[in-house]
């Protein structure tokens, strides 16, 4: 489109934006296979991303027994495997 944004219509608008922002399937689409090319997370900050949630919230789940199938730990090392928990999450709720 060469027209500029003052002069267009409301279907050109709309036209427009659904070119430029992506439909929310794809969106979801995109977010599943970003949580399952990712085997495992490293740590509360990686199960945080993982759930798109804050650390406080992430260590909440870990301490509250939820996560404890998805979990191996050595020592101080936390590792998560990503499909158990987000089935794990799921299978919660």
């Amino acid at each position: 489109m060469d027209k500029p944004l003052f002069s267009m219509t409301g279907r050109e608008i709309v036209e427009l934006f659904g070119v430029l922002i992506p439909h929310k399937e794809t969106t979801i689409e995109r977010i599943e296979k970003n949580f399952t090319d990712a085997r495992y997370v490293y740590g509360i900050p990686g199960l945080a991303n993982l759930l798109g949630c804050g650390k406080t919230k992430a260590q909440e789940l870990k301490s509250s027994g939820v996560l404890k199938d998805a979990i191996i730990q050595n020592g101080k090392k936390l590792i998560f495997d990503t499909t158990k928990v987000l089935e794990l999450l799921k299978n919660q709720e």
